[in-house]
């Protein structure tokens, strides 16, 4: 059996790092306009640097919790039958113990180069003096984040492993960001179970076949033990 598993930042709110459409989210905080676009870099590329440089500084204090490590654990267990996609730009699932993970909006944890393309770890902060480690370049190292009106990353390798899906778990997401909020129809539509595991429901949580609902530091544990227990 395949499960493609796609997490969002419900995941990660038990460590710590905010999420972005509820109430007090990310997105009310700021103007995505200015700090989530190529157009706000290209405006203001230190204003855009200083809210990543925090957003960073707050995930190198954070540590994974038992949601993560629950699906490290069940991915060490169903090795390449387990597809972990996360839309987070977080690296809690990697030091959880998960072997693979696609990260379908980028890692914050990563530098990118307008210029080349060259990526490359970066855990220091950013700023507009930064140069690129390959050409050399300044004025054009950002993020290596998704931005909106950008492509997400590996679109095509995420729709290969949905289409094969037996099931479709979806973690800690709102579900209304699209392509991530269309992966449910495409795996039911190639006849997989899917399940909705989150804090409370959502507008798309009528397209599931099942609902989890509770924290998910407690209720990602009880589910992976439910799977390991059915192998």
């Amino acid at each position: 059996m395949q499960i493609t598993i796609l997490t969002g930042a419900g995941i990660s709110a038990e460590s710590g790092l905010g999420t972005f459409r509820d109430r007090e989210g990310l997105w009310s905080q700021v103007n995505l306009e200015d700090v989530a676009t190529p157009e706000g870099f290209a405006r203001d590329p230190a204003k855009v640097h200083a809210f990543y440089n925090h957003r960073r500084e707050g995930l190198l204090a954070a540590c994974p919790n038992a949601a993560h490590e629950a699906l490290a654990r069940l991915g060490r267990a169903l090795g390449r039958q387990l597809i972990l996609v996360t839309q987070n730009i977080d690296d809690l699932h990697e030091r959880a113990g998960s072997p693979s993970v696609i990260h379908m909006h980028g890692e914050l944890l990563s530098a990118l180069c307008d210029h080349c393309d060259h990526r490359w770890h970066r855990e220091a902060p950013m700023s507009v003096e930064d140069s690129c480690t390959a050409c050399a370049k300044t004025g054009g190292v950002r993020p290596d984040v998704v931005w909106f009106g950008e492509m997400p990353y590996r679109m095509d390798e995420i729709s290969e492993h949905l289409v094969k899906s037996d099931l479709f778990v979806a973690i800690g997401t709102s579900g209304q960001v699209y392509p991530a909020a269309g992966f449910v129809a495409e795996a039911k539509l190639a006849g997989a179970r899917t399940i909705e595991i989150n804090l409370e429901q959502t507008d798309h949580s009528g397209v599931f076949d099942r609902h989890i609902l509770g924290p998910a530091s407690k209720v990602v544990p009880s589910w992976v033990e439910e799977v390991l227990g059915q192998g």
